[in-house]
């Protein structure tokens, strides 16, 4: 009897936690139906083909299959490290990456920064609509409006240098203009977009500290100097972190279509070299090696970027 007792609160206290998850799934199962759009997505774009990631160890032949191709350990890796123009590549991904980094990564925070002083609403609206458009045109767009500004014959800008007396430039085919038509593209492009989540972070600064500062005699500057930047510096560490780890990666479109024979010594990176290798070339396996090489930088570089942050006293990304 007594046994028999004690089975029988242990199977109802086991069945008390089964019970209240279940009442949370359902309680709030509107939340949970919205994230399995997202779960499907990572699950079949990004995890799934994880296991395509053997290849790199492999010399891959279509015809064979990923568990009939013949294992090479890590010759694709010391492939890539022996090629010649490894190192090329490498400077000339982070050189654009550090470019992006100094020059794009803060345009979102002053332009956010000079929105959230806007009083007049309906202005600041208008302004937002105008730099958020930018980011939904594909890169074609984009590189298009470039060409046809840039080009020599009746482009816009060479027109507005004779018109003053200078002598054209040949931008398009120019290997030292490819750096900052390259950045200036991502500014115009993103800035406006990246302006979204600081915006958000600074809706929820609480308006008494303002209050409080303006009575205090403190100026819109040292407004937003002692209270706005404070309050939304774990934003922007936490997207520097993630920005970071992408310093490997920094998008094919883009760069492919403003590459061309004359830049190429510049504008070759990461991105387009597997492209070339990987598609023109058939080099399946060592293409997916240079991927799993740059994946696993940026996966290391942003557990660095998060261990310094916990040490300079942020709350990191995890």
């Amino acid at each position: 009897m007594g046994q028999s007792a004690v089975t029988s609160k242990v199977s109802i206290g086991g069945s008390k936690p089964k019970s209240a998850l279940l009442r949370r799934l359902v309680k709030n199962r509107a939340l949970y139906l919205m994230i399995l759009p997202g779960l499907f997505f990572f699950l079949i774009f990004k995890y799934i083909p994880m296991f395509g990631l053997v290849i790199a160890f492999q010399d891959y032949k279509p015809y064979l299959g990923v568990l009939n191709s013949p294992w090479v350990g890590l010759d694709n890796f010391r492939r890539l490290f022996e090629e010649p123009m490894f190192f090329r590549i490498l400077s000339n991904t982070l050189i654009l990456f550090g470019m992006n980094l100094v020059f794009y990564f803060p345009v979102p925070i002053l332009l956010a920064l000079m929105l959230n002083e806007v009083r007049r609403n309906g202005f600041k609206r208008v302004v937002q609509t105008l730099i958020y458009i930018p980011h939904f045109m594909s890169w074609v767009i984009i590189v298009s409006i470039t060409f046809v500004m840039l080009s020599v014959d009746r482009g816009i800008v060479n027109e507005m240098l004779a018109a003053m007396g200078l002598a054209k430039v040949n931008f398009l085919l120019n290997a030292d203009w490819f750096r900052p038509m390259y950045i200036l593209q991502i500014i115009w492009r993103e800035a406006g977009w990246g302006t979204i989540i600081y915006l958000a972070a600074m809706a929820a600064i609480d308006p008494q500290l303002y209050e409080a500062a303006r009575m205090d005699g403190a100026s819109r500057f040292r407004q937003m100097w002692h209270i706005t930047l404070p309050s939304i510096r774990g934003v922007i560490v936490m997207l520097l972190i993630l920005k970071i780890g992408d310093v490997l990666e920094l998008g094919f479109e883009q760069v492919y279509l403003l590459l061309n024979s004359a830049n190429r010594e510049v504008a070759e990176i990461f991105d387009t070299y597997v492209y070339t290798a990987g598609l023109k070339q058939g080099q399946y396996s060592f293409s997916t090696a240079v991927g799993f090489f740059k994946s696993i930088v940026g996966l290391i570089l942003v557990m660095a970027a998060n261990w310094l942050a916990k040490k300079a006293g942020e709350e990191g990304i995890y």
